[in-house]
């Protein structure tokens, strides 16, 4: 084991965050005034998104989950400062409760023009809120293989991450409306198999070669190779309404990551499934969270999913006091037993009947914990 260099692991996480009007509860446009303040103090962590009510924030190249876990407090509490002080409330969730994307505004940015004029009402709709997880690999060839393996955990992961029941103004009936609503894009979900980094790179040269796409950041798959750096970017997740379960959601995807590589090192493959066959579980984590059934593939049998999270807390066990995140992870726990963010939405709904409670709910945990 000792072996085993634990230190390429490092770790990036990107957060999308709502800013909500204290009054009246609506997404709001901050008119890049919070990106524009947020510049002047944390740099280039902090950027405008396609509408005008999103801020996005992405840490810097993290050694260790501590340091995730200081960087994005630090993020909220910032964003979270700024914000107050401009008028608005920030929120972290996959979908705003009851604000209609028809009244939000587009950024004026050349991008942002392009995706709307290629993708018209798909990419106006698209308000949503998700969580991106970078982990550094020694190399794209290794990035790739770790890729076609951690697939198979990807809807185990995002069920514990499900944080939007509501849209527009209707209870969904999902635990994540979110995936429903980024479907509508090309690109997206689950990714399939890639027999090498050539393979991949030869899919991505096409596509830009035939006028598809003008780069690789126009694949939105679940979990991709990072097109520019040497990491594997899990893009499934809902955003979390509080750090805590980011950072237990990150430390995860690590662990797994840690996992299959040491699997890897001792000429172990995990199982590969189809991507027709990992999709039924990620339905199943959209539609029921935690409270679902998945699929064991390996059984052929369906199982709590709850009992399917154990085993693979069970599975990455042995290498999560390498990367020094068992602390961390433990939160995970936590999510089982309190709900995840989806349960928690729904909790406040059925005790308040009001949507504008939900709303107030979710600006209130942002800073949680913190």
């Amino acid at each position: 084991m000792a072996s085993l260099n634990y230190k390429h692991f490092t770790l990036g996480v990107e957060e999308e965050y709502m800013v909500i009007d204290p009054q009246t509860l609506e997404l709001k446009s901050h008119e890049q005034k919070i990106v524009t303040e947020g510049q002047k103090v944390i740099k280039d962590k902090v950027k405008a998104e396609m509408h005008q009510a999103v801020v996005e924030v992405g840490t810097d190249i993290c050694q260790d989950i501590d340091e995730a876990y200081n960087d994005v407090a630090l993020l909220r509490k910032t964003i979270g400062s700024i914000a107050h002080d401009l008028g608005f409330a920030m929120g972290a969730a996959g979908t705003h409760p009851f604000s209609h994307w028809e009244s939000q505004l587009i950024t004026d940015h050349a991008r942002y023009h392009e995706i709307v004029n290629e993708m018209q009402e798909a990419a106006r709709s698209n308000l949503i809120f998700g969580l991106h997880v970078h982990v550094g690999m020694e190399s794209r060839r290794m990035a790739v293989h770790i890729a076609n393996s951690a697939r198979y955990f990807l809807p185990h992961v995002f069920a514990l991450s499900t944080n939007s029941p509501f849209w527009e103004g209707r209870l969904t009936g999902f635990k994540s409306f979110r995936t429903k609503v980024f479907d509508k894009f090309p690109r997206t979900g689950i990714p399939d198999h890639f027999e090498s980094i050539e393979a991949y790179d030869n899919y991505v040269n096409l596509l830009i070669k035939t006028n598809c796409i003008d780069n690789a950041k126009k694949i939105w798959w679940d979990l991709r190779v990072h097109p520019f750096f040497n990491t594997v970017e899990f893009r499934i997740c809902d955003v979390p309404l509080t750090v805590d379960e980011t950072i237990a959601i990150t430390a995860l995807f690590q662990a797994i990551v840690v996992k299959l590589y040491k699997l890897r090192s001792q000429n172990m493959n995990f199982i590969q499934y189809s991507r027709a066959l990992v999709n039924e579980n990620k339905w199943r984590a959209s539609r029921y969270g935690l409270d679902g059934r998945m699929i064991d593939f390996g059984k052929e049998e369906e199982t709590n999913t709850r009992v399917l999270i154990y085993e693979l807390l069970d599975f990455v066990d042995d290498v999560v006091d390498h990367v020094g995140s068992r602390h961390r992870l433990a939160y995970v726990q936590k999510i089982m037993e309190h709900g995840t963010g989806a349960d928690r939405q729904l909790a406040v709904y059925d005790q308040t009947k009001n949507l504008g409670s939900v709303a107030e709910y979710i600006a209130q945990q942002y800073l949680a914990g913190i």
